[in-house]
């Protein structure tokens, strides 16, 4: 995998701001990635020490694997689920860059 793009990818969602969610392909988009998986990859492998629970699926919803521990620490960030969905019109975060 491009080395750049992996730190590119940790670097904006480290800068995705408590409160906040983007969707695995805001996060593509704004790195240039050619897919939202392969942010879920990165995450998955390397996402431990940044905030890899602001990142969900495009229709608002954790991963289901991760859907407890993910709806629990936005929870804590004042973000707030109907059901197991997130309000992306609500706490989807603008990236400025992308």
């Amino acid at each position: 995998m491009d080395e750049e793009l992996h730190e590119r990818v940790r670097d904006i969602v480290a800068s995705i701001p408590p409160g906040s969610v983007a969707t695995y392909g805001d996060v593509a988009a704004a790195a240039d990635a050619s897919t939202p998986r392969l942010i879920g990859r990165i995450l998955s492998e390397d996402g431990q020490d940044v905030p890899w629970h602001r990142v969900l699926r495009a229709n608002g919803t954790p991963a289901p694997h991760l859907v407890h521990r993910q709806l629990e620490l936005l929870r804590a960030e004042g973000v707030l689920a109907d059901g197991q969905r997130i309000d992306l019109r609500r706490y989807r975060w603008r990236n400025p860059v992308g």
